[in-house]
């Protein structure tokens, strides 16, 4: 029960870490809300008394609404992404600025909205926390083909970097986690629609001095852990759960 008593929101919980997520947040004891833009993904988490609402982070009017009717928070986990292709040469306009709106727009726009309720549950527990989804692939590490995604990641560490410096005083945590290659569906789907799936799979299976993949149940225990008063003198730190691939 390390976050009994505590109410966490959690974003793209329809599938992949995000839901992995929720449910290993709530059998700590969190009450849980999770959501994602596609309510059908939700399905089932109610079993483990979380709590589901729809939401697309892209959308500011939906973003407010949510904030007006949640509680003050204890912890946020911003988990919703987008991951696209390309060099800087490649990259189509519409899907840089959609790796901008989606994996840091989103995140602004919804903490902004949910930091005044934070800062009162800060004011009367002494610790709120932020925890926010960037990569390996970012400010710490280039990764080929991935212009638009590893630029955006590093803006999401410097967003976390930036929200831990200016509420460090107030009891407000913010980090960053950066895993590594996660076996999730939006994997899976790329994978396959690589011209040859089975080498992409090996590609990205290559790059992991582990020799395999991550799975959700590999991050969950970071962002519990994050979310939790265990993690109460970290603050302002992207956290590397990589396997090995930026030694």
């Amino acid at each position: 029960m390390r976050l009994q008593g505590k109410t966490i929101l959690i974003t793209a919980a329809g599938q992949g870490m995000g839901r992995a997520s929720a449910i290993a947040c709530a059998a700590e004891g969190a009450t849980v809300w999770a959501t994602d833009r596609d309510p059908g993904l939700l399905e089932g988490l109610e079993e483990h008394g979380i709590r589901i609402a729809a939401l697309d982070v892209t959308d500011r009017s939906a973003i407010a609404a949510l904030a007006a009717e949640l509680p003050p928070l204890d912890g946020i986990f911003n988990c919703a992404g987008i991951v696209v292709n390309g060099t800087i040469e490649t990259t189509t306009v519409e899907d840089w600025d959609l790796s901008f709106i989606l994996n840091v727009d989103g995140m602004f726009h919804l903490t902004r909205a949910v930091l005044p309720g934070m800062l009162q549950r800060a004011g009367e527990t002494g610790s709120v926390s932020i925890v926010n989804m960037a990569s390996m692939c970012s400010s710490i590490k280039g990764f080929v083909n991935r212009c638009a995604y590893g630029t955006s990641k590093a803006a999401v560490i410097g967003l976390t970097k930036s929200i831990a410096a200016d509420y460090v005083t107030r009891g407000v945590r913010a980090n960053a986690i950066c895993p590594g290659t996660v076996d999730t569906p939006s994997l899976r789907g790329r994978i396959a629609s690589a011209a040859d799936p089975v080498q992409a799979e090996k590609d990205f299976i290559a790059r992991q001095p582990m020799g395999r993949l991550a799975t959700v149940e590999d991050m969950t225990p970071i962002v519990v852990y994050l979310l939790s008063d265990e993690s109460r003198f970290v603050t302002g730190q992207a956290i590397l759960v990589d396997g090995g691939v930026t030694i």
